[in-house]
């Protein structure tokens, strides 16, 4: 996505390649429009009405289809120099792990998000029917949840370090529904390689708005502009 133009690219929406969605709905609807992505937007959510509040620098995560994420800095939501800071799915969690849709191997994304998870899984199963056979004992799908949460700790580090960061939420509908099956190598991996004394400090929160937490967001984008 480009912000503030509201151009978007969604990596799982081939046909929305570069496709000019705020000039599209305000060509639609007659009025102006803000566009932003589903992790930001959740993450300003969560800081203004969630599990977020009072944090002075925010990471929120989400994992979904992908994995994508956003940083809250003293009350402002973070965009960097094209609309994407915070977009922890493309940090490198595993150099030799799963090839990535965006060409590099190994990102988050490639391996903790439902899409992955799905397909690394085979048999034509989504992430949830993956989680199904996890809660049954099949060691395969326990094997790629457990994965899913080491990648998903390595990835909130990077960021928890580079940024500064003392509060992450977690969100979206893989987190929410499968967290039993990460938690516990997110838990572990977290406690393994967060040591910088500074990021000890770090808190790690589901998100509390649930489903409605990018909902929140996008009317804050609104109701309180970021600039």
């Amino acid at each position: 996505m480009r912000w503030p133009e509201g151009v978007v690219s969604p990596l799982h929406i081939p046909a929305w390649r570069a496709f000019p969605l705020r000039t599209r709905l305000e060509q639609r609807f007659e009025i102006p429009c803000v566009v932003d992505n589903d992790a930001k937007a959740m993450t300003l959510g969560e800081w203004w009405r969630g599990a977020g509040r009072d944090a002075s620098a925010l990471l929120g995560v989400i994992v979904s289809t992908g994995v994508g994420g956003g940083i809250v800095v003293d009350g402002r939501l973070l965009h960097g120099a094209y609309g994407n800071a915070g977009h922890i799915g493309h940090v490198i969690a595993s150099p030799d792990g799963p090839r990535c849709e965006c060409g590099a191997n190994g990102c988050v994304e490639a391996i903790a998000s439902g899409h992955a998870i799905g397909v690394r899984y085979g048999g034509g199963i989504d992430a949830a029917g993956v989680a199904a056979r996890a809660r049954q004992g099949d060691d395969r799908a326990r094997s790629l949840f457990a994965e899913a949460g080491r990648a998903l700790a390595r990835g909130v580090v990077a960021a928890a370090v580079l940024c500064d960061i003392d509060r992450v939420v977690i969100g979206g509908g893989v987190a929410l529904a499968a967290w039993d099956l990460l938690a516990p190598t997110f838990e572990s991996e977290l406690a393994h390689v967060l040591r910088i004394e500074f990021a000890r400090r770090l808190t790690v929160h589901r998100a509390s708005l649930g489903a409605n937490a990018g909902l929140v967001g996008a009317a804050a984008l609104v109701l309180r502009p970021q600039g």
